[in-house]
């Protein structure tokens, strides 16, 4: 029997881990954005290299910034520094969804699955 292929050898299980480590990333990060007040990401240079490179803004431009606010239930400010939080948030939302339900060793919904 020393021929049957192992289910779970040594690279699988290294797999397994950083899969499941990663999935524990998604779902810790909200909750970590969550307790930082909502105006951490305000101030500070900007990391986006269109603007650094180019000087011109991208649509990801405040992004990080409208997302923080969006998660503080702040969506006027959301809505001022990028319009596009108003789909992407919900999108995270989902994956996020998705994380929790593989951490939690239960079943993803079919839904979730499907699209994510």
């Amino acid at each position: 029997m020393e021929d049957t292929p192992k289910l779970y050898n040594n690279s699988n299980k290294f797999k397994f881990l950083a899969v499941k480590m990663f999935h524990w990333a998604i779902v810790i990060a909200p909750i970590i954005l969550f307790l930082l007040p909502k105006t951490f990401f305000n101030e500070g240079e900007s990391v986006c290299l269109s603007k650094m490179l180019a000087n011109m803004e991208c649509y990801a431009c405040g992004l990080t910034r409208g997302t923080m606010h969006f998660i503080h239930f702040d969506f006027a400010s959301a809505w001022e520094f990028n319009k596009l939080t108003f789909i992407v948030v919900p999108l995270l939302f989902l994956y996020w969804l998705r994380s929790a339900f593989i951490v939690s060793n239960k079943k993803v919904p079919a839904i979730l699955d499907k699209y994510m």
